[in-house]
């Protein structure tokens, strides 16, 4: 059937109609891979009773600037969404798509230009996590689209290079027949700069830790920028990999952690810790939420290793971070200095124990992407902060948020939508509110 594509939605997905029948209006389709006014010849490849998704087999009538991709994966890896855009472009299709949740879900027309920061479009990954097999033969790679099956890639074109580097490594190590069996996940994280990489690997619960160990001594001696390996062990639910929130360690060869330098500050980071994947944007993100503030305390929840909080506490008397991870938290105490408080705890268990006796100056919130949800909300309405900065990764869950925060007297003062994942449908967005 041919189907016109109405606009693209969050998830990476176009949005279609079925032709009305005297049922009533056309059922919505979903048709990856396409652009906004795109006329497609598809197929459907799934029918639910309110939706249905499809495949586009032909472009009949393309977006004028529709680009060849850059990747050979593209579309079939489950990776990038919008290689077939340009990138000015795909600024366009997240702005809308941003402003487009704000206002079906909150009600709110943006008053304030929404302003938009740009990426380098390629090799803007430092971190970098990919499945292996090692039987019947070797491969790494993502997920196909669409499925739990791998895909072999030999490259990956929004990696650093030296991640890029580090997967042709993994490749001639496996060929030759030097990995363990067992090993389930890589994930390869550079620094800054791109000239150090620490690898942390995830392994089936049978994986021994010697046999790992001495993999992991081979690969540094055949990578010398890889500063060092650690491995987890992951349990198994069925026949996949289950990720759990604090896997356990049962190998470590060479240094735990590396230190990722920015232009504002210095920061131990740990395999297993919570960092910014652009390393492109991570100042500019910094500079978004902290600029122009100051005070006497800054409340930084989800504070992760301490991104923004060890800038903010330059500009506040006290600064207080809370986190749950315990190896983010090991490292937000390390990078921590003298006037920053560093607290291990759920945000849901801080916020109702103290919100009566904290009067912060500044509250900074970086969730999940399931949001804050109604108890974090109601204790941070109840904290009366004159200031509160969002950062969000789901524009959904911000949404619901902002309606609940504006109800309770804030009013947008900044909107920025800060372009993190490139080529793919992620957006991560932070916005500024005042009382």
């Amino acid at each position: 059937m041919q189907l016109t594509i109405e606009k693209l939605i969050y998830g990476g997905d176009g949005l279609a109609r079925m032709p009305a029948d005297e049922q009533g209006p056309g059922k919505v389709v979903f048709v990856p891979f396409v652009l906004k006014g795109e006329r497609i010849e598809a197929s459907l490849v799934e029918q639910r009773p309110g939706f249905a998704r499809a495949r586009a087999d032909q472009v009949i009538e393309s977006f004028p600037i529709r680009i060849a991709p850059r990747c050979p994966y593209f579309m079939r890896c489950g990776g990038c969404h919008y290689q077939h855009a340009g990138y000015d472009h795909q600024l366009e299709i997240k702005a809308e798509i941003l402003k487009e949740n704000l206002r079906r879900i909150a009600k709110i027309e943006l008053d304030v230009e929404l302003k938009v920061h740009s990426s380098p479009p390629w090799n803007y990954r430092n971190r970098t996590r990919l499945r292996i097999q090692t039987v019947p033969e070797f491969a790494i790679g993502y997920y196909r689209f669409g499925s739990h099956e791998l895909l072999p890639v030999e490259e990956c074109p929004i990696s650093s290079p030296l991640i890029n580097r580090a997967i042709a490594a993994m490749w001639q190590m496996g060929r030759a027949g030097h990995i363990v069996e067992g090993i389930a996940e890589i994930e390869f994280f550079a620094n800054s700069d791109d000239t150090q990489l620490l690898v942390q690997v995830l392994c089936s619960p049978k994986t021994l830790a010697a046999a790992v160990d001495s993999w992991a001594e081979k690969l540094r001696s055949e990578f010398p920028q890889l500063l060092g390996v650690v491995a987890f062990h992951q349990a198994r639910s069925g026949s996949s990999v289950c990720t759990r929130a604090e896997p356990e360690r049962i190998a470590a060869v060479g240094v735990k952690n590396l230190t990722y330098q920015t232009a504002r500050a210095s920061y131990r980071v740990s395999a297993g810790s919570f960092f910014q994947v652009n390393r492109q944007l991570t100042d500019e993100l910094v500079t978004i939420v902290t600029e122009g503030c100051s005070g006497g305390m800054a409340l930084d929840l989800y504070a992760g290793v301490g991104l923004f909080s060890t800038v903010l506490n330059r500009e506040f008397d006290r600064v207080i971070a809370v986190e749950s991870s315990q190896t983010s938290f090991a490292d937000l105490q390390y990078n921590s200095p003298a006037n920053l408080k560093a607290v291990r705890a759920t945000v849901e268990q801080y916020l109702p124990e103290k919100a009566a006796k904290l009067r912060p100056d500044l509250v900074v919130v970086d969730p999940p992407r399931n949001g804050l949800g109604g108890r974090v909300l109601h204790g941070l309405v109840g904290l009366k902060a004159p200031r509160i900065t969002y950062v969000s990764c789901d524009p959904a869950t911000l949404a619901r948020d902002l309606k609940h925060l504006i109800a309770a007297g804030y009013k947008l003062e900044q909107a920025h939508l800060v372009d993190l994942f490139p080529q793919t449908y992620h957006l991560e967005s932070v916005m500024r509110l005042v009382r």
